[in-house]
């Protein structure tokens, strides 16, 4: 998605060669454009698949599965990391280790928004190392609904995350994917990489 790339290239900030920040436009403050036009994107890649639901993780992951949803006519649904007082009981559950904040999650989803019968989109701002996307499949799987596919934001592609989903045979659609972030300067693969 030329868009992002260019929003990329002019405000994101490497912080190291395997982080990247964009908290000016996605994850703190957000784009409602940019947005719209990611989750139309989505929506176009993933029409066929018939999804009912689109499912996310708190809190980044929000604004481009609702855009998503919006777009697809769906309810979107977000894991939650922590427990609270109106979400205790009745909960598909799932442990997530975030690498960016060297923590570990459980996130959780009540059984009230995720059925059997459903066709779940997965939305996700990064893909590393895949252990978002792992863990919401594991909620996905728990509900006995079916994963119809991935949809990530920026995927870091010299990181194993989208290499072992896709030999798990997961369809990933990312909007952009970083090749490099060596010698602070971003590059993106020439092309998407799908499944």
């Amino acid at each position: 998605m030329r868009r992002l790339q260019e929003r990329i290239l002019r405000d994101g900030r490497v912080l190291s060669s395997t982080v990247l920040k964009v908290d000016s436009f996605l994850n703190h403050q957000i784009d409602p454009e940019l947005m719209k036009e990611m989750g139309e994107t989505f929506a176009h890649r993933f029409r066929e698949k018939g999804i009912t639901k689109v499912v996310t993780l708190e809190s980044s992951g929000i604004a481009p599965a609702a855009m998503t949803a919006l777009e697809l006519g769906v309810p979107a649904v977000f894991a939650r990391k922590r427990k609270s007082l109106t979400l205790a009981d009745d909960l598909y559950s799932a442990e997530v280790y975030s690498y960016t904040k060297q923590e570990r999650n459980q996130i959780s989803i009540s059984r009230d928004f995720l059925s059997s019968g459903d066709q779940v989109l997965l939305i996700d701002d990064f893909l590393a190392n895949g252990q978002a996307v792992l863990g919401l499949s594991e909620i996905v799987k728990q509900a006995d609904a079916t994963l119809a596919g991935v949809g990530i934001v920026i995927e870091k592609g010299f990181q194993d995350g989208g290499r072992m989903l896709r030999e798990k045979g997961i369809h990933i659609e990312s909007l952009a994917i970083i090749d490099s972030l060596s010698d602070q300067k971003i590059r993106f693969q020439k092309e998407d990489v799908t499944v």
